[in-house]
């Protein structure tokens, strides 16, 4: 992979908008606009986005599952099915 093809000033953009989508969507790399030389946006597809939005969803699941471990605040396997059957019989 070669990054350099992956970083286009805002100028490309703006003339070549059309390619700069097909190569996004047939290589699913991001591609980094620039301004004045300086990184200010990245254009990615949208499969990669949502796949990216999906990742970081689970990893805070992982986060907020390690920080309850660390606080105490966990169940035996038995009581969450206890209470999951009180939850379905009403009580």
């Amino acid at each position: 992979m070669n990054i350099t093809n992956d970083i286009k000033p805002v100028t490309y953009l703006k003339s070549r908008a059309a390619d700069l989508l097909k190569q996004i969507n047939e290589t699913h790399r991001p591609v980094i606009i620039t301004q004045n030389g300086e990184p200010k946006a990245v254009l990615q597809d949208a499969q990669s986005y949502e796949d990216m939005r999906n990742a970081i969803g689970i990893l805070k699941l992982i986060l907020q599952g390690e920080t309850d471990i660390r606080e105490g605040k966990v169940l035996s396997q038995g009581d969450v099915f206890e209470n999951l059957e009180q939850m379905l019989q009403g009580k």
